[in-house]
């Protein structure tokens, strides 16, 4: 058999021809075979998320392209690869405590979708760190939904994500205001969550957050070691998804 780094760079090959660009950097990134032991294959993720979303839709395009080169797989199982959680934690971590981002002022807020008027296209600044995210952005303003569905922006501190994710609200509501446009941190969406649970409202969580077309979750790593949010998050995910609506993570 030839050597996994190898196999999978041919599986990846594949798969990239069969998948959208965003979608093929926002699950495949950072992916690698770490075992194979009669026809089982182990393949490594670098979370959770993504190792429920590869399994939920993924799954049967990788077992195949895996047999098209090697008719001996017959499995494929996920792990998650706690090194680099670790290290993408840990340099978070440090991010914030260097380049720690002020709150946004509550006077600009929009109580409606909590997205600040400020954060706009206009006065983005564009650098070398950020201009295929911006790009990103734009294609998404044309279709959204469509084009980059969903959107991962992730990066240091300081480097514009939450003003870039909010543009991206607030021209979508201006262009199209019958959209239904919604901005939270991943903080705000476990505590909508944890009270749903406590008082047995889940299908009003549920509900809440289905009928927005555009969902945008700042600060995702919040969820890395919180499993019901994660589930809570992927069955929302896949809900939207399924109905060709926008969904964007920082």
């Amino acid at each position: 058999m030839i050597d996994y780094k190898e196999l999978w760079q041919r599986v990846l090959v594949e798969i990239e021809l069969t998948v959208s660009s965003g979608n093929f950097t926002t699950w495949f990134k950072d992916t690698r075979i770490v075992k194979e032991d009669s026809g089982l294959v182990v393949l490594s993720v670098p979370n959770a998320f993504v190792k429920e979303w590869l399994l939920t839709k993924y799954h049967n395009t990788i077992l195949r392209s895996l047999r098209n080169i090697d008719s001996s797989i017959h499995a494929v199982e996920y792990v998650i690869n706690k090194e680099e959680s670790k290290r993408r934690d840990d340099r978070l971590g440090r991010d914030s405590f260097n380049n720690k981002e002020l709150p946004l002022p509550e006077v600009e807020v929009n109580k409606d979708d909590n997205l600040n008027p400020r954060y706009t296209f206009e006065t983005f600044v564009i650098g070398p760190f950020n201009e295929l995210a911006h790009a990103a952005a734009q294609a998404i303003i044309k279709k959204p939904g469509i084009t980059y569905n969903p959107l991962f922006i992730y990066g240091s501190t300081g480097h514009g994500k939450t003003h870039l994710i909010q543009a991206i609200g607030n021209h979508i509501k201006t262009v199209n205001p019958s959209k239904k446009v919604y901005y939270m941190t991943s903080e705000q969406f476990g505590q909508d969550c944890m009270n749903a649970l406590q008082h047995q409202k889940m299908n009003v969580f549920k509900e809440k957050y289905r009928k927005y077309d555009v969902l945008i979750v700042d600060d995702i790593q919040f969820f890395s070691d919180k499993q019901k949010f994660q589930e809570e998050l992927f069955h929302l995910f896949n809900t939207l998804y399924d109905n060709n609506r926008q969904i964007i993570f920082s």
